[in-house]
């Protein structure tokens, strides 16, 4: 049963974190690209990763830090934990969505986004299990989602089975380190959230491969040209 709620919750909290997605992430990085014009695909995946990196560290610093007000810090960290984990699983989401722009793909689909997502968040796990629900393999794993795909729920429900272990396994080691008071649990809640949004952007740069050589041309609806549509 809690396992199940907690699958639920997830599934609502990723599906939430990717509302960016399709026309809106394509305007959050054409915005970007209109501010540096003169930038590459590289170097806007650079700011994408330092601002994600940021605000996953920053949250994870804050939450710490509440655990060092005197009396009622750890009882107010453990429900910060709770709103700081979803801010983790939102933010990922959109800057996987955000980085798939980038390479020129979008992903109009839910069940799609979904499987990006869990594969990235997963890593080498993740990029198994889309090649075995695929039928075949890929360097650049994400190129696989772009056909319709038999059985999609059924890879991703094994997607969400492993990330569920992963996340909970990660987030327990974390939760017990950010709410030891003296300012302890701001060290530990920055550390161990920059070194999980670390990992989540280097599964994204092994998954997607390097950056394009350039932007693709804009299309008359402004859509990229892989399109992952349902």
């Amino acid at each position: 049963m809690f396992k199940s709620g907690m699958e639920k919750a997830v599934r609502s909290l990723l599906d939430n974190g990717s509302r960016m997605q399709a026309p809106a992430v394509r305007r959050y990085v054409d915005k970007m690209r209109r501010k540096h014009p003169e930038e590459t695909p590289a170097q806007i995946l650079q700011r994408l990763e330092r601002r994600y990196l940021f605000s996953v560290t920053s949250a994870g610093v804050l939450v710490g830090t509440i655990a060092a007000v005197p009396g009622i810090g750890t009882v107010l960290s453990l429900f910060a934990l709770s709103a700081e984990t979803v801010f983790f699983l939102e933010a990922t989401a959109v800057f996987t969505l955000a980085v798939a722009a980038v390479h020129g793909m979008v992903l109009e689909d839910r069940e799609r986004r979904r499987a990006l997502v869990l594969g990235i968040a997963l890593g080498e796990s993740g990029k198994s299990v889309v090649q075995q629900g695929v039928g075949r393999s890929a360097k650049n794993w994400p190129d696989l989602l772009a056909n319709r795909i038999p059985g999609i729920r059924s890879m991703n429900d094994g997607l969400m089975k492993r990330f569920l272990v992963q996340m909970i396994t990660k987030r327990a080691v974390l939760m017990f380190g950010k709410v030891l008071p003296a300012g302890i649990g701001a060290v530990i809640g920055g550390v161990g959230d920059r070194m999980m949004g670390r990992t989540v952007i280097d599964n994204a740069r092994k998954a997607f491969g390097p950056a394009p050589a350039s932007f693709d041309p804009p299309h008359p609806d402004s859509a990229p040209s892989r399109a992952l549509s349902s």
